[in-house]
């Protein structure tokens, strides 16, 4: 099989030297230009996108793929097996999306899915523990997951449950391998066990797609305790509101008569239905602002606001009477909006 090398770098846009803030902030403003929520089509250009971050982002597996150089054909052709100065090729659904060239040299690091949506309870990350690190007397690898929640779940805080499914260091053996110098029945010598437990975790109000949400001691086992889970949120696209920053946009239709007259018509937030004075001669296109009916703001408190665009809807088809009401109410006026001085 050929694999074929990836520039990382060059696909994130920054260079050798970058640090992780350049390299955070590079893989956000790209990944926010080609998702698939966003741009049809450019599934492939993500999926490159989030690998290449996947790798830049975590110290070793960067440092694995700076340090190959050259030598990332000879890991190609033959990896090499688990053991002192090696590392071990692990098959995991989890990289399904990921390419050859990521599974040949970082197989036994995991990796958090690629643009993955978890939806509903027990959703299923597996095989994301992070070797390194773990073992006897190493604290556990971190793990990456990503986790897709609606839009009214981010607005009010949601609780996830999570099927993690990994490599752990042996229970036995402490990851040693043997007991007592004899080999350990309990994971055949390898030093390490399959495992799969159940998480329960927060995901804290007014979070927003590309930020990640720290959970504390959820990660990988380690002979000095577990690594951190970390979730990468994406908010599922909402068909009625569409979030800007902190505030809500939602188009509001009203009919022709509601619009000319006035009325109080009722409306959706996320908080629930509200009603809201239409005043008369409003015009398509008029914005109202509900103040604090946003998304709530974690860090500073508060939250923003929910604006309402207001969209005239005409009927598709009028009765004879309501034509001979339109004549009669365009021969009462005379303006014309369509008039320009010269």
């Amino acid at each position: 099989m050929t694999v074929e090398y990836r520039d990382y770098y060059k696909i994130l846009g920054v260079d050798r030297k970058a640090d992780e803030k350049t390299i955070k902030s590079a893989y956000r403003k790209l990944a926010r230009k080609y998702h698939p929520d966003v741009n049809k089509g450019e599934d492939d250009k993500f999926k490159q996108i989030s690998e290449a971050y996947e790798v830049l982002s975590d110290p070793e597996k960067r440092r694995r793929y700076d340090t190959l150089g050259p030598d990332w054909q000879r890991y190609a052709q033959q990896p090499p097996s688990g053991g002192p100065g090696g590392f071990r090729v692990e098959h995991f659904e989890d990289a399904g999306d990921f390419s050859d060239f990521f599974r040949t040299i970082f197989g036994d690091l995991g990796a958090r899915t690629a643009g993955g949506r978890g939806r509903g309870p027990g959703l299923r990350v597996e095989d994301l523990f992070g070797r390194a690190g773990a073992g006897a007397h190493g604290r556990g690898g971190d793990v990456q997951a990503a986790v897709e929640i609606s839009l009214e779940e981010a607005f009010h805080g949601t609780r996830k449950n999570l099927t993690l499914e990994g490599q752990e260091a042996c229970a036995t053996c402490g990851g040693a391998g043997n007991v007592s110098g004899t080999s350990c029945d309990a994971c055949g010598g390898s030093g390490w066990q399959r495992t799969r437990r159940q998480v329960d975790v927060r995901i804290p109000a007014g979070v927003r797609t590309g930020q990640r949400v720290r959970v504390s001691g959820e990660g990988g086992g380690g002979g000095a305790g577990r690594g951190d889970l970390y979730l990468e949120i994406t908010v599922a696209p909402h068909p009625q509101f569409e979030r800007k920053g902190d505030d809500i946009l939602l188009d509001l239709p009203v009919t022709a008569p509601e619009a000319a007259l006035g009325a109080t018509v009722e409306m959706p937030t996320l908080k629930g239905k509200v009603s809201m004075k239409i005043p008369p001669g409003t015009s398509s296109g008029r914005t109202f602002r509900l103040r604090t009916y946003g998304m709530p703001k974690p860090k500073t408190g508060g939250a923003g606001d929910q604006l309402v665009k207001v969209k005239i809807v005409m009927p598709s088809s009028l009765t004879t009477e309501e034509t001979a009401l339109y004549q009669q109410l365009k021969g009462l006026r005379s303006d014309n909006p369509r008039a320009y001085q010269g």
